[in-house]
């Protein structure tokens, strides 16, 4: 929560009184370890994993699970994994959100000005307490929430919203809402996903077989009510559409299980085995549901899966990059952003605030202060 202010001059240059209002996009991913050590992977991993979104197991047997056997185990590993994919701009998955957000203010710049937008992680950094600072001093007084999972999930998405409502706890002034909780069915969307696929065929030849691998979550999920495994199958199929694909050219999987329970199947390691002992020699694929580029999608599937595909049998495994902050995207996003904010001014061509009247704003501000006793 902010410090109380004290003084006249505190008050008169309050971005409330000294700036336009503004509307602002929280563009919210799910995170990435400061570096790619083990000590950062702990941190990560601690944080990542006691979230009840992510993995609903009680606590006392989780927090011994989590602490004396994942934790320790995973963090090497992983932290060889996330160096194999560490650029020297750091975590692929922060700068292309990075780049994303800026890439979508750029498209708000021409037309609504007073729009801006907030890369978020819901773990790590920048997180969602530092883009809310952020946004309240630059004088946002409304916001869209956008979560960056096409498809839903109480594991990513609902997952966004509790810690968009531990951030807010801390808050005063809360900004008007609202959430965006998935944009499979964004027939723009549809196309840029189609596009990138057809891009890429074009450049390398058609494969035998087209895998649209999303991230695993456990089965248990679906049957308790999460509609995740369903979008997954539509945004499939809107885009296999899209492309004219016989149902035999393509097949949905899903990757990045952890534990011994059931995840969502078929699991996508275990289906690239598959084909390549039936003889199938090359394999596209692609990731829809990842809005931008990571250690799941450049490591396990560039690398880890594609060295297992060729070890049995397969000849070539071709990883499709995901839309990251191309042009397209951006303005995919944006229009989805600029549909959930009509209504609200920043969101229109409306002419900006004058510079005289934010200038009677401070003085108004600025005798009110004095007229309550603050310092001068």
């Amino acid at each position: 929560m902010a410090d109380s202010i004290k003084t006249v001059k505190e008050t008169r240059e309050l971005a409330g009184h000294t700036d336009p209002p503004k509307a602002g996009i929280l563009l919210a991913n799910l995170g990435t370890p400061d570096r790619p050590d083990s000590a950062a992977l702990r941190k990560y991993l601690r944080e990542f994993l006691w979230d009840r979104r992510v993995v609903e197991v009680p606590r006392p047997i989780w927090w011994l699970i989590l602490n004396l056997v994942i934790v320790p185990f995973r963090s090497p590993r992983s932290a060889e994994a996330y160096r194999r994919v560490w650029t020297e701009r750091g975590s692929p998955l922060l700068y292309y959100t990075r780049d994303l957000a800026e890439a979508m203010e750029h498209e708000f710049r021409r037309n609504q000005p007073q729009v801006r937008v907030y890369p978020a992680m819901r773990y790590g950094s920048p997180g969602i307490v530092e883009a809310l600072e952020q946004a309240r001093r630059d004088n946002v007084q409304r916001l869209i929430v956008l979560p960056m999972y096409p498809q839903y999930s109480a594991t990513t998405t609902a997952s966004v919203f509790d810690g968009l409502a531990n951030a807010l706890k801390k808050v005063r002034w809360i900004p008007e809402l609202r959430f965006i909780t998935h944009y499979h069915y964004d027939e723009a969307w549809v196309e840029a996903v189609a596009d990138r696929i057809k891009a890429h065929q074009e450049a390398h030849g058609k494969p035998e077989k087209l895998l649209f691998s999303f991230h695993g979550i456990p089965k248990k999920y679906l049957l308790k009510g999460d509609p995740y495994y369903c979008e997954c199958q539509s945004s499939a199929r809107r885009i296999a559409a899209r492309l004219k694909l016989e149902p035999e050219a393509w097949q949905v999987t899903f990757q990045s299980r952890l534990g011994r329970e059931e995840w969502l199947k078929p699991y996508t390691d275990e289906t690239l085995l598959d084909l390549a002992g039936k003889g199938v020699k090359h394999v596209q694929v692609v990731c829809p549901g990842f809005a931008v580029d990571c250690l799941e999608t450049i490591d396990e599937i560039g690398v880890e899966n594609r060295e297992a595909f060729e070890h049995a049998g397969g000849e070539k495994l071709e990883y499709i990059p995901a839309l990251n902050a191309e042009p397209d995207h951006a303005r995919v996003l944006a229009e989805l952003c600029w549909r959930h904010g009509q209504g609200w001014p920043e969101f229109s061509k409306q002419a900006a605030i004058a510079e005289d009247t934010l200038a009677e704003r401070a003085r108004r501000a600025e005798t009110a202060a004095k007229s309550l006793g603050l310092e001068d």
